[in-house]
């Protein structure tokens, strides 16, 4: 996945939101392999992976309207992939005796397609700023492009511990930047 693509996805979404069926047509062929491999990394069972990839698929089909071009694309898809994967999660283990996770979907649903906390982003964007280049990017692939440690150590020539350090730090100097 490079930049390009997610340029174009921003492309794609923004002429399908104003009718373009070819447009969304390429948009949906393009996202479906992108999400399935996000979701099979997290998952063991491939038919559980498809499900909830087809599950983004609609949600992305049914939130389109809500996504702002003025946006980067990457990032509004990955919240919907995370908040489907956790959904089908959470409803793994309630069903589950032995263990159980606690999650407030409703929070989440919130903050997927609302554009209300578009401010949070900015300012967010604002303070990451504040750091290097490499903390920037090794941060944003991991935390916003999900990409994994490793993938971003190859990509960057770096030890999968320094990303791992560099990404937790920045994290953490970010959650006290915005308190």
């Amino acid at each position: 996945m490079t930049n390009n693509n997610a340029e174009h996805w921003t492309e794609l979404a923004t002429a399908a939101q104003k009718g373009d069926k070819r447009a969304y047509a390429e948009l949906l062929g393009e996202l479906a392999p992108y999400i399935r491999n996000v979701i099979i990394k997290s998952l063991k069972n491939q038919e559980e992976a498809e499900d909830i990839a087809q599950e983004v698929l609609i949600s992305v089909h049914k939130s389109l309207h809500t996504y702002s071009s003025d946006r980067p694309f990457k990032p509004w898809l990955m919240s919907i992939i995370n908040f489907r994967r956790t959904d089908f999660l959470r409803k793994y283990y309630s069903s589950r005796q032995d263990k159980t996770i606690s999650s407030d979907a409703s929070i989440i649903e919130e903050n997927v397609t609302n554009m209300t906390t578009s401010y949070e982003i900015r300012d967010i964007e604002k303070a990451l700023n504040k750091f290097s280049a490499d903390q920037q990017r090794i941060f944003k692939m991991i935390k916003i492009e999900g990409y994994t440690a490793k993938e971003v150590s190859n990509e960057m020539g770096m030890k999968e511990s320094a990303v791992k350090v560099s990404a937790h730090r920045t994290m953490k100097k970010l959650q006290g930047m915005l308190k």
